[in-house]
């Protein structure tokens, strides 16, 4: 994987490639090409390991132009980084490959073409793929009918795009479990594994299908279903404005998207508030009936959204009866589930493209295991919202850092409102439901006081330059919120830390805990503050560093060891949204200090749309 960009039109293409790729970059990658049908129908391309500057700077000095043309940024999976590992893949002359996701049985494949005559020079699957798609093309004397064929024989997920000089104005994509979308122009027509890509040429877009194959030229989009059926997708016109990706008076994209939580809150739960009650915000048939009927949750989700899941038990089996799991999806989807009649599935995912998550969707819903799914998802069109019985979304806006940010707070005020939901579709209108509602009235504002904290938390980041290793603890929801901060921290920064439940201490992370090791907790003032502050002054005793994010009624006294952020007060449900402001803002600011690529972390994609 990472991300694909192409383009069939009456103009050259090589500009809105390149553009499309750098609209790309936020999803992580180590290398990027292009290839176009030139002039004579020649197949030409070009590849470079590194940034897509690098791959636009061989451009400005060997030029390559041509009305079609595919691109790629790569992530490694198969083959190391390098550039005769870089997208496009050829086959001989006659061919040319983009593809994101695994072809979990290219080795086979592989050794079924080389026996055919075919020569391999890179170690990756896609060269796999691009060989398998030549072989069919050739038999059949057409680029879609040797898609075709060979997407029977492909096991895995993928997006794929083609091109061939023997019909120079075509492109053919196939999508299976990988996004793949469909610009529509006028006399030109794109395809992206994201809309961000091809903002800058159109606004109107065609989401395929799993198992979909399209044909496209500038004036024509054939769509062929699973089935091998000629089929109408829907066209949407986006909303998602051009601007929405521009830094404005930012540095980096992870720092605007911190800044931006008040407004994401605000639009999350705009028109979803009623004065003692939330409004139904559920997509899918009788939303509240089917929660009504809810005796049990399974969350699962990965990463950043892992951790929001972690919070909302919390949630759900504090102010409910239902019992709540949570589960990485990437273990959940190799499990044994056993039928639950009543147990509602939500998934959590800001993309809706997350490959394990969607793994674990459809294996529930193939076992007919759960009485309904639903998603939480910031992209309306995702596979994750197509695919659930219902949907909740949020409205964080395009988030183009890799370490999630906003995404992640709207993510948890979407989970409170779902907890409203359940309340009042089983009980009605409760003392409990009408709280969350006045609670969630006044988060925009809580979070704007977390970010006014800004200053003082920059300067405390120097104080971590030379660390190598950072411990985080909290308890109850706290926890969560503590490997949240955790995971921030390594991400960007590259700093070792880990998270553990305050209690845990005394069982094996105390060995760890001295003068060059920094701890760092998050204290609101609740019912377990007073044994928080016993486990850190097991921390203290031990010569530790400690950084307390606490409310001004903890009453907490910094001293020489203890290093004190006050927050302002905060109603318990909405404490670990607000906690989690000051540690996005403490592992930004480090990872400034220590150079690191805060946008694009090493080794990590956006959008993880593989196993």
């Amino acid at each position: 994987m990472c991300g694909i960009v192409g383009a069939v039109a009456q103009r050259p293409v090589t500009g809105i490639l390149l553009e499309g790729l750098r609209r790309l970059e936020y999803r992580g990658y180590d290398s990027a090409g292009v290839a176009l049908i030139t002039t004579g129908n020649k197949l030409k391309r070009v590849r470079s390991l590194g940034k897509v500057a690098a791959l636009t700077t061989k451009l400005d000095s060997e030029p390559v132009e041509g009305k079609t043309g595919i691109a790629h940024t790569r992530w490694a999976t198969h083959g190391k980084p390098a550039e005769h590992n870089a997208h496009p893949h050829f086959s001989g002359e006659s061919l040319a490959v983009v593809h994101n996701g695994i072809i979990e049985n290219y080795l086979e494949l592989r050794e079924r073409l080389g026996a055919l005559g075919y020569v391999f020079s890179t170690e990756t699957d896609t060269e796999v793929a691009a060989h398998l798609v030549d072989y069919h093309t050739k038999r059949h004397e057409s680029l879609l009918q040797g898609m075709l064929k060979a997407r029977k024989e492909f096991t895995g997920a993928y997006a794929l795009a083609a091109l061939s000089p023997t019909e120079p104005n075509t492109l053919v994509v196939a999508r299976q479990g990988s996004p793949l979308i469909i610009g529509v122009g006028i006399g030109e027509h794109f395809i992206g594994s994201d809309i961000q890509a091809m903002l800058p040429v159109t606004n109107r877009f065609i989401y395929l299908e799993n198992g979909d194959v399209a044909r496209i030229n500038q004036y024509k989009i054939e769509i062929f279903d699973a089935e091998g059926q000629a089929v109408e997708r829907p066209i949407r016109e986006s909303k998602v404005g051009d601007s929405s990706t521009e830094l404005g008076e930012y540095r980096h994209y992870m720092l605007k998207e911190i800044f931006e939580q008040p407004r994401a809150i605000t639009a999350t739960l705009e028109g979803r508030l009623a004065q003692h009650q939330i409004l139904s915000c559920l997509s899918g048939d009788k939303p509240l009936e089917v929660l009504a009927k809810v005796e049990e949750i399974q969350i699962v989700a990965c990463g950043t959204s892992y951790h929001a899941g972690l919070i909302a038990r919390h949630w759900f089996e504090t102010y409910t009866d239902l019992p709540c799991h949570v589960e990485v999806a990437s273990e959940y989807r190799y499990r044994r589930q056993p039928k639950r009649a009543n147990l509602l599935l939500i998934t959590i995912s800001q993309s809706g493209e997350t490959a394990d998550t969607l793994a674990a969707l459809e294996k529930m819903k193939q076992a007919q295991a759960c009485l309904a799914s639903l998603t939480i998802c910031n992209v309306l069109e995702s596979s994750l919202t197509r695919e659930s019985d219902m949907s909740l979304m949020t409205l964080a806006g395009p988030e183009i850092g890799v370490a999630s940010t906003k995404a992640f707070t709207t993510q948890l005020v979407a989970l409170q409102m779902l907890l409203g939901l359940v309340i009042q579709a089983k009980q009605g209108e409760t003392a409990v439901s009408r709280q969350l509602v006045a609670d969630l009235a006044l988060l925009p504002q809580l979070v704007q006081q977390a970010l006014d904290l800004n200053p003082k938390i920059e300067a405390l980041a120097e104080r971590f330059i030379e660390k190598h290793h950072a411990l985080f603890l909290g308890r109850g929801e706290q926890y969560p919120v503590a490997l949240e901060g955790a995971l921030k921290l390594k991400e960007i920064s590259y700093i070792h830390a880990e998270a553990y439940p305050a209690g845990e201490l005394k069982h094996g992370p105390l060995a760890l805990v001295d003068s060059e090791m920094p701890v760092i907790a998050v204290a609101p003032n609740t019912s377990l503050l007073e044994k928080l502050m016993s486990n850190l002054e097991v921390v203290r005793a031990r010569g530790g560093e400690l950084y307390v994010f606490a409310c001004k009624s903890a009453n907490l006294v910094p001293h020489e060891q203890m290093h004190v952020i006050e927050l302002p007060e905060v109603p318990e449900l909405l404490a670990p949204i607000v906690y989690t402001i000051p540690l996005q803002l403490l592992a930004y600011h480090v990872a400034v200090l220590k150079g690191t690529d805060v946008d694009k972390p090493r080794n990590l994609a956006k959008s993880v749309t593989v196993e």
